[in-house]
């Protein structure tokens, strides 16, 4: 694991602080990681979004797909380009709900 140096001001970290007995945060590192995790899933999040509706925009008039259809082709896609390919899933009852 790589040491990084961080300036924050008092105010943002006092708000820190406060936050890291209400949310049960045992130190400022496990609160700031946990931070830049949520933040880099939810701009994955926003990705898929945006090619999502590329995709369906450009299916237009073509066929009609559903929206797990369409995220489907837009993961299948993205993996692509990177030289990968979805792996099939297998179903439980966890996977259904």
């Amino acid at each position: 694991m790589e040491i990084i140096s961080l300036k924050l001001d008092e105010h943002l970290l006092k708000h820190i602080d406060a936050s890291l007995k209400k949310y049960n945060f045992s130190t400022r590192t496990e609160f700031v990681r946990d931070a830049i995790r949520r933040h880099l899933r939810e701009l994955e999040k926003q990705e898929c979004l945006r090619n999502l509706a590329l995709y369906r925009g450009s299916l237009k008039g073509k066929a009609k797909m559903s929206d797990e259809e369409a995220g489907e082709l837009a993961i299948k896609k993205k993996l692509k380009k990177k030289g990968q390919e979805l792996k099939p899933k297998k179903i439980t009852k966890c996977n259904k709900i």
